[in-house]
């Protein structure tokens, strides 16, 4: 099957199917065989997305590697702010850091959690929106779902926090309601603890595009909240310590 994989072929069923707001099984799609591959389906799955926007997610895979994808589409909370909904849509309450410096790979050296902090320029509250174009997301096959965009669905980029935000982020008090309901109430809380885990980890994986974490770049960096699936459109409201962001999503006609 390696040899035979096209991944133009599975970039556009991919793109297909989420121009159509639709889902299929794992079983159904021709797989990557690696990372590499998926990486290869995802740069064209962004080309036919046509994203242009220097805005990314980063995380892990099952076996630990750094893997990223582009957030699309990505849009800055002003008024009237809005992302699609479409049916399995989750919500995920972020922190995003923009880098003010590059960090080029450097494997006889890595980078320390202080470098990091010290090559981000501003700190940001943020919103992931998730919903893949495979059903199972990436629990059977996760190149699949790294090929996918890892699910990406759209990102909202809230009002600037302070910096020391990503030392103090967990158990910091947290609401969020969609259409008037509260989705999550409780402290925030990062799967490792850490909101710069994966970042860190990316920033020391010599097997990054060259181009990656360039000055300039929005990294999200992982849920505070959970994923929360969103089960219409409506308006969504944030409020982080005493930072709030507040937008729609919205049915596509």
């Amino acid at each position: 099957m390696t040899d035979t994989f096209d991944p133009r072929a599975l970039a556009a069923r991919l793109h297909g199917l989420r121009q159509a707001g639709r889902q299929e099984t794992t079983s159904t799609f021709t797989l990557p065989a690696d990372l590499h591959q998926a990486m290869e389906t995802q740069n064209f799955l962004a080309a036919a997305d046509g994203i242009s926007s220097n805005a990314w997610k980063v995380t892990a895979s099952p076996q630990g590697q750094g893997v990223a994808g582009p957030l699309h589409p990505y849009v800055e909370a002003v008024s009237g702010a809005s992302i699609p909904w479409y049916p399995g849509l989750k919500f995920e309450t972020e922190i995003a850091v923009r880098l003010g410096k590059d960090l080029p790979i450097r494997p006889e050296s890595p980078y320390s959690r202080a470098e990091v902090v010290e090559a981000i320029s501003a700190v940001h509250l943020g919103a992931e929106l998730l919903v893949s174009a495979v059903r199972e997301s990436g629990g059977i096959s996760f190149p699949l779902f790294l090929a996918d965009r890892l699910g990406n669905s759209g990102y909202v980029l809230g009002p600037k926090v302070d910096k020391s935000v990503v030392d103090t982020a967990g158990g910091t008090p947290l609401k969020v309601t969609h259409a008037g309901r509260t989705i999550y109430d409780g402290p925030a809380q990062h799967p490792k603890g850490d909101v710069l885990t994966w970042l860190v980890d990316y920033a020391n994986d010599g097997a990054r595009p060259e181009a990656s974490l360039k000055a300039g770049a929005l990294i999200t960096t992982g849920t505070l909240s959970g994923a929360v699936e969103l089960t219409g459109p409506g308006e969504i409201d944030i409020l982080f310590g005493d930072i709030g962001l507040g937008f729609s999503v919205s049915k596509v006609d």
